[in-house]
């Protein structure tokens, strides 16, 4: 079964400095970190997919528009207080194995190495439509 692990922050649930704020060796520390998580992965063949986005307020909103133009909106509104920073796609045999490999991304390290415990929403992947549907 195919899994999204996805990394999502809001206002309220990130209790560690901005990334601009880190050090350097906390950054690449970090970043260390993910790609001996995302080698690890994909060495046990549970990796499908991994990427990080760019910052919230490069983000563009796109609605089509009745046959015109569409209507872009340049970064996040104003009152947004969510976001996703990134994702991960696992293929791994049950549910408790996403979880597992959920809670070692949410300890990765951040600013004097301490876990981030980030909170990463566990997902699903659909194989096919709802047979009720």
């Amino acid at each position: 079964m195919k899994y999204m692990l996805l990394m999502q922050f809001s206002e309220k649930n990130v209790d560690f400095p901005k990334l601009d704020e880190w050090k350097p060796e906390e950054i690449q520390a970090h970043i260390q970190f993910m790609k001996q998580t995302n080698a690890g992965l994909a060495a046990a063949g549970e990796l499908v997919d991994a990427q990080g986005l760019a910052m919230p307020e490069t983000a563009r909103i796109v609605r089509s528009h009745s046959g015109g133009a569409p209507v872009v909106t340049e970064g996040p509104f104003p009152e947004s207080k969510e976001w996703v920073a990134g994702w991960w796609i696992v293929d791994c045999d049950t549910e408790q194995r996403a979880i597992e490999i959920a809670a070692a991304v949410s300890a990765a390290p951040g600013p004097g190495g301490r876990p981030l415990n980030m909170p990463i929403e566990v997902r699903q992947i659909m194989a096919a439509p709802p047979t009720e549907l």
